[in-house]
């Protein structure tokens, strides 16, 4: 056995109807020779008092991250004033889960589960419409914090349906980049649709069922997916043991990591707070890596720069001034097929970003003696 994922696990754990993290129901798991060595997941609440628990589980224990959810849905629905929540659920959350010695794994990330809308649902409606439950459309949630892009349901606008493409493409490639664990909703990767249900566990017909006769737009999304994933696989940035520190790593001037204005120069913490602000980009240094592999040596992979604008217009981000290689697009999810093209940028290039995309570019990996020392003064410095 694998693990066990706890569904409404705070209700395990109430003694005297309270959640007691340090109660019995911990106590026995932590001890049991086979449970403490299995993966452990909480849905992290129930229906009681002081049942919403995110952040709060004890070390050894994941969780579904509803924060994550919520965040990333609203940044991509492009509400004012989320780049700083979502710069914390693309990071993995270490303000929820950083405490007590636990690390970005902790974090179960997703858009979508078995409860609310689909991929396609999400980004295709604006409210539910779960009539065919005959509840008089009053069971499930009216908080979807979904948009339909601007038409409700089926439609066959080409300019809507390219977007709503783009949209899905946008959260697959946001939640596949993400540190923590990525959960996906089976059939996202292929469009799966439930009408615009967002309460469909009754329906055990057309509605819920995976269709596997996919058209051209259903396969050129399982491609992207194919895509997202192997890249996940390939490179160890993605998959952090540790959180970012924003700290230097071999002097004053180069860190872990940066976030970056469209004009390529560094965040300032006032700026977080823009409401206006839809856009931002990081930088991820391939060096910047806690970790070593079998035979203890140090792992290091390829620089990556993301680059994200959930604004509806398109803006030319400035690569930013951070010494090496010749940057190379990877993902660009303004492409049908959300490849990059191959295009090359250097330092004080402008990347045509598309509104409502996001960019992916990758360098070699690029830790030496030389760089160690380089200056990257051309970058404002601010606190992390």
């Amino acid at each position: 056995m694998d693990g066990f994922r706890f569904d409404l696990a705070p209700a395990l754990a109430r003694e005297n109807g309270q959640v007691d993290k340090l109660g019995g129901f911990f106590n026995v798991i932590r001890q049991d020779p086979a449970l403490n060595r299995v993966k452990l997941i909480a849905e992290p609440w129930d229906l009681g008092a002081g049942g919403y628990q995110v952040g709060n589980f004890p070390a050894g224990w994941m969780e579904w991250n509803d924060r994550y959810r919520d965040g990333m849905r609203a940044y991509w629905k492009g509400d004012g004033g989320r780049i700083g929540e979502f710069a914390r659920r693309f990071t993995g959350s270490s303000d929820l889960y950083g405490r007590g010695g636990r690390s970005p794994h902790a974090s179960i990330n997703f858009v979508t589960a078995h409860d609310g809308f689909t991929l396609h649902d999400l980004v295709s409606y604006d409210r539910k419409h779960n009539e065919a439950n005959h509840e008089g459309n009053r069971d499930g949630t009216d908080n979807n914090l979904s948009w339909n892009c601007g038409v409700e349901g089926p439609t066959d606008d080409p300019a809507v349906r390219a977007l709503r493409e783009r949209q899905k493409r946008n959260f697959l490639a946001t939640l596949l980049l993400s540190q923590g664990v990525p959960m996906l909703l089976a059939g996202d990767e292929i469009g799966r649709s439930q009408q615009g249900n967002n309460n469909a566990y009754c329906q055990d017909n057309e509605l819920t069922w995976l269709d596997w006769s996919l058209d051209e737009d259903k396969n050129r999304l399982l491609d992207f997916a194919r895509q997202l994933l192997a890249l996940r696989r390939s490179h160890p940035s993605f998959r952090r043991r540790d959180f970012f520190q924003g700290r230097p790593l071999f002097g004053p001037e180069i860190k872990d990591i940066y976030w970056l204005k469209p004009d390529g120069a560094e965040m300032s913490e006032s700026e977080w707070n823009h409401d206006y602000a839809r856009s931002l980009g990081v930088y991820l240094s391939g060096a910047g890596l806690d970790d070593v592999d079998a035979r203890g040596r140090p792992v290091h992979d390829s620089d990556f720069l993301l680059l994200f604008n959930a604004a509806s217009e398109d803006l030319a981000f400035t690569i930013p001034a951070i010494d090496g290689d010749p940057w190379r697009a990877l993902i660009d999810t303004a492409s049908e097929t959300g490849s990059g093209g191959a295009q090359r940028f250097v330092a004080g290039d402008r990347f045509p970003l598309k509104g409502r995309s996001l960019a992916l570019c990758i360098r070699p990996a690029s830790w030496s003696p030389r760089r160690a020392g380089a200056s990257h003064a051309s970058l404002q410095r601010h606190p992390p």
